[in-house]
């Protein structure tokens, strides 16, 4: 079981870490957005350290919740909404169970309630995400009438980090965190290493957040995109690193609509993972 300081510390570093690296498509130092500036992303990551802290405390939504009002004090950008929601039951579920991360996890989120769900949608409501559009059923602009993770079931579909909750965050431990471990395991750096699992999560899963925005077939794009800057060498080699400053470029445009930010969102749930199990494993 891990201690409220560990579970600040590693989401906060975490958070540092995902947007030092210069991901293609998003924030990092010296590439900033028309609305929202590198500093905006350093600003979110302290803030939601005390919120990850007493997650053990706390119901989920109410985390969440805390969180995101934390971060509207520094902030008036939507820079951390997603990993918000992934961080906060993974540290809810390390700061409650001494179970592997992975069971204590599905344990958290299969005992989420209605109101965890209310605090949720009310959060989502303050941070106005872009692209979110309307839904069928549970829409974030009415009170829910089921539990918080059996609205993320609806939204999963549609949604990469609603699917996470759907399914036991099948993305960030099957396809993440082994990624950020293979790349550390292999030397890369830090930076090098939050790139290059970027870039493994983008080929495996299209983002939603794109598709969102622009549709399937343009999020299939920026997937195939991806594959080709890993077949070219990524990180590692001097192919790969002019594959991915052309990739970057392709990405950018006034309105960020090509941002990869679900993806961003996930390769953050990955460093949170990696770094709190290797923080339990000292």
């Amino acid at each position: 079981m891990s201690t409220p300081a560990e579970v600040a510390t590693a989401g906060q570093l975490a958070c540092l870490l995902e947007v030092s690296a210069p991901k293609p498509g998003n924030v990092s130092p010296g590439r900033h957005f028309h609305d929202t500036r590198f500093e905006d992303f350093l600003a979110s990551a302290v803030a939601i350290g005390p919120a990850l802290a007493g997650a053990g405390d706390h119901p989920l939504g109410e985390t969440i919740l805390a969180a995101v009002e934390a971060t509207a004090r520094w902030t008036r950008s939507n820079t951390n909404l997603g990993i918000i929601l992934l961080l906060a039951p993974l540290a809810r579920a390390a700061l409650r169970n001494e179970e592997a991360l992975p069971h204590a996890l599905r344990e958290t989120l299969a005992a989420t309630t209605v109101a965890d769900a209310a605090q949720v949608y009310a959060a989502i409501r303050r941070m106005r995400p872009g692209g979110l559009g309307a839904a069928a059923a549970e829409d974030v602009a009415a009170a829910p009438t089921v539990t918080l993770r059996d609205a993320m079931a609806l939204a999963a579909e549609r949604d990469s980090v609603a699917r996470e909750y759907a399914s036991g965050f099948e993305i960030t431990f099957g396809t993440g965190a082994p990624a950020l471990r293979r790349a550390r395991t292999a030397g890369l750096d830090w930076s090098d290493a939050v790139v290059e699992t970027y870039l493994q999560l983008l080929a495996a899963v299209p983002d939603t957040h794109i598709a969102r925005k622009l549709g399937q077939p343009a999020a299939a794009d920026v997937s195939d995109r991806a594959r080709e800057v890993i077949q070219a060498g990524g990180v590692r080699t001097d192919a790969g690193r002019r594959a991915l400053a052309a990739f970057d470029a392709e990405l950018r445009d006034p309105t960020n609509s090509h941002n990869p930010g679900t993806t961003a969102d996930l390769s953050c749930a990955a460093l949170f993972v990696v770094i709190l199990e290797d923080c339990r494993n000292r």
